[in-house]
């Protein structure tokens, strides 16, 4: 995460794509979910062009 994400939030997640990076608009998949700025999530919904449905990676 590169944008704390939250209730009212949009936050912001940088994916590796075509050997680059770019950032995606993110939003937490379970309502009422917080992430910080660092933590590792995984994607679980794209929806075009640039938002992202997120889960925090267990690891």
């Amino acid at each position: 995460m590169t944008g704390r994400i939250g209730p009212g939030l949009v936050g912001e997640v940088m994916i590796p794509v075509r050997g680059g990076a770019e950032a995606f608009y993110a939003h937490p998949v379970t309502p009422g979910e917080e992430f910080g700025v660092g933590t590792i999530v995984v994607v679980v919904e794209y929806h075009p062009p640039r938002t992202v449905y997120v889960a925090q990676a267990m690891g």
